[in-house]
């Protein structure tokens, strides 16, 4: 009598139990309206194992955020995905989408990087990556071989900023003995570091001074005046 009893006890406490379940679901339902629920691939792996151990039948009953053919399907395909990976050669596994997220960006920072200069980075990174798989992937995201990607003036910019230059004349009012002369000195500045360098002065600013000028500054001579071209 008071296993039966203790029996009937269960019983009905589970059958409230799942009765307060199926209301609190439906008023989740009513709260979410038309609005589309949205489940992860780890919700929805959850709710195919369990759904499957359920009949249909009972699945009509009790499954109120999915229909029973959603559930069902999903676990369908969740036991396809298990032999799809089963059949896949060992030795060969996919490219990891670090890698992939990697090379797409390096490709997009640095667009005259070929397939081997990617290469050599993704190494130094510690990922052993073969060319043609560096190709594949580039293949796949739509991205042309390093001699057929266009470039922006941005993207150039960015390329070569650090060796970049501007140069331009400023001028100098000097008294001297033939009264108020006027020196044009021309200077570079560094576009990353904003460094000044002086490369020279002269009254004439004509080819021959620019050219003098310009040899200074490419064999690393400093001097802010020379003599002979002032």
């Amino acid at each position: 009598m008071l296993l039966a009893a203790l029996l009937g006890w269960l019983d009905r406490e589970q059958r409230d139990v799942i009765a307060y379940l199926r209301e609190e679901n439906r008023t989740l339902q009513v709260q979410l309206g038309s609005r589309r629920l949205r489940l992860d691939d780890r919700q929805r792996r959850r709710l195919a194992v369990l759904g499957h151990r359920l009949r249909r039948g009972t699945l009509h009953e009790f499954a109120t955020l999915v229909t029973p053919d959603t559930i069902l399907r999903w676990h369908r395909e969740l036991v396809a995905r298990k032999w799809t990976y089963a059949r896949q050669s060992p030795g060969r596994p996919g490219v990891r989408g670090e890698i992939r997220r990697l090379a797409i960006r390096m490709v997009t920072d640095n667009p005259s990087w070929g397939y081997t200069r990617i290469q050599g980075a993704l190494k130094n990174v510690g990922h052993r990556v073969a060319r043609s798989t560096i190709a594949g992937i580039l293949k796949a995201e739509g991205i042309p071989p390093s001699g057929e990607r266009p470039t922006t003036w941005r993207t150039f910019l960015a390329a070569h900023w650090p060796a970049l230059v501007g140069a331009d004349f400023f001028t100098t009012e000097v008294w001297t003995v033939r009264g108020l002369v006027t020196f044009y000195t021309v200077f570079v500045i560094e576009l990353q570091s904003r460094r000044v360098q002086v490369v020279g002065c002269t009254r004439h600013p004509n080819e021959a001074f620019v050219v003098q000028a310009m040899r200074h500054l490419t064999d690393g001579i400093e001097e802010c005046c020379d003599p002979a071209v002032c």
